[in-house]
């Protein structure tokens, strides 16, 4: 059965005094719930992320990892390192690295495949941007990426695979994706590996929605039956709006 997920992906945002502050509030605010529950501070504070919730359910995960084992790479961080302060979890494909950081499918494919041979869980994020939508190419663009990064993997890899669909269009612009939009694309991104490996995989990969998910329109979104959860960006940042997401899944 495939798991309930919120994440929360800070990116560039809090240092460690407002780190511990945010975390200390999701802790003492944080209801009882079946789904998993994670966020990504900036490197920085990872550790320290690691430490202060030591005891809680909340898991803390990277926003990105290398696909290199180590070497001249400046400014990078590699799975080893990760899994040495306690992170097994990374987000992979963002569609701010593969915008701003020139992120191409090929080298997504090198680190996904390099953070499941390190056991490192992947979250891998994929999405089309406002132009495809409006030409309505979205889903072979989707199809394309999941494709290219993802099915020459072994169905077994498929169990440490949690996708995030996050329509470029919906995100920091304040738009989000309908909860019909939502569901005919999480939809279609089951059937698209049901095609490839088999209804089993298709049915045990947990697939989140990423774009613009906020406390008012949270229930709607994931009530949907293909919809298992968001990858919350600037919502997850204020712990209120964190905490009415998390009881909406």
């Amino acid at each position: 059965m495939r798991s309930k997920i919120v994440a929360g992906n800070w990116k560039m945002n809090k240092n460690r005094t407002e780190t511990e502050a945010l975390l200390a509030e999701l802790s003492a605010k944080l209801p009882d719930t079946n789904a998993e529950v994670m966020v990504a501070p900036p490197y920085v504070n990872l550790g320290e992320a690691v430490r202060y919730l030591d005891d809680s359910i909340i898991a803390v995960i990277a926003q990105n990892m290398h696909f290199a084992e180590s070497g001249a790479y400046t400014g990078e961080i590699s799975a080893d390192m990760l899994l040495d302060i306690g992170v097994d979890t990374a987000i992979i494909g963002h569609s701010e690295r593969r915008a701003y950081f020139g992120e191409t499918d090929a080298i997504l494919a090198k680190k996904v495949a390099f953070a499941l041979e390190k056991n490192i869980r992947t979250m891998f994020c994929f999405g089309e941007e406002l132009e495809d939508r409006k030409s309505g190419n979205h889903f072979n663009v989707v199809a394309d990426q999941l494709k290219n990064a993802l099915f020459s993997l072994d169905a077994s890899a498929w169990k440490n695979i949690v996708l995030a669909y996050e329509p470029v269009w919906a995100i920091g612009t304040g738009e989000t994706a309908s909860p019909e939009q939502a569901q005919e694309m999480h939809a279609f991104i089951r059937k698209t590996i049901t095609d490839r490996y088999d209804a089993n995989v298709a049915g045990n990969v947990s697939i989140l929605y990423g774009g613009s998910v906020k406390p008012g329109n949270a229930n709607e979104i994931f009530s949907k039956p293909d919809v298992d959860g968001g990858l919350i960006g600037g919502a997850s940042l204020v712990a209120d709006d964190f905490i009415a997401i998390i009881k909406a899944i």
